[in-house]
């Protein structure tokens, strides 16, 4: 048994999407300075590296993120392999064979580089996300920025997936992970009226 740690690092280089607020750690106090501890304050957005979305990120009046079931971010998940930044389709959905409380986390790059928001990436079209939230799994992770096309509006995939009680990971790190099965735990910071928090996503082996 191992653990394989699927989080981005996050720091002051890590990309954020257009417009939104960037990571930074100022140091409030220091010993260097003659304090008792160190003691830092952060600011950032919500959405900074790896992280899950609370359906009232895109449905008003919906649970936050310190209201969402933890159980959907621990168990058994399967890591699913499909590199390239084109969409992905209902029928390539399909044939993941999708079991009732699985949690799927799909692969699509090779290479990851937290620094750069990439202009276009991997997502699941509205159809897919159909078929997935329809399937009854627990939860949907992915190594980009966001389960919807970058430029959507009216986030189709993210909806879909919340009215099938799915679980949203965004912004995983799987460039060292195999095709699998593994157990995922990714709990997210509760943090009160939060459309989103950061996770530490961690996979343990199974043999």
């Amino acid at each position: 048994m191992s653990l394989i740690d699927i989080s981005q690092r996050v720091s002051a280089e890590t990309g954020v999407f257009p417009g939104d607020t960037r990571f930074s750690l100022r140091k409030v106090a220091a010993m260097a300075d003659g304090a008792s501890c160190d003691v830092g304050t952060i600011t950032t957005t919500l959405h900074i590296g790896t992280h899950a979305d609370a359906p009232s990120h895109f449905v008003a009046g919906a649970a936050d993120i310190g209201e969402v079931p933890l159980e959907k971010y621990y168990g058994p998940c399967r890591v699913v392999e499909r590199l390239g930044d084109a969409a992905i389709s209902a029928d390539e959905v399909r044939a993941w064979r999708l079991m009732r409380g699985m949690r799927y986390l799909v692969r699509t790059r090779a290479v990851v580089d937290p620094s750069v928001f990439p202009e276009a990436f991997a997502h699941l079209d509205p159809e897919a996300a159909e078929v997935f939230a329809a399937s009854g799994a627990a939860l949907f992770g992915i190594d980009t920025p966001s389960v919807d096309h970058q430029a959507s509006k009216t986030l189709d995939a993210h909806k879909h997936l919340c009215g099938g009680g799915v679980a949203i990971l965004e912004n995983l790190d799987l460039s060292h992970v195999r095709p699998g099965h593994y157990e995922l735990m990714a709990f997210p910071l509760r943090i009160a009226g939060a459309d989103a928090a950061p996770v530490r996503a961690v996979l343990r082996t199974l043999a």
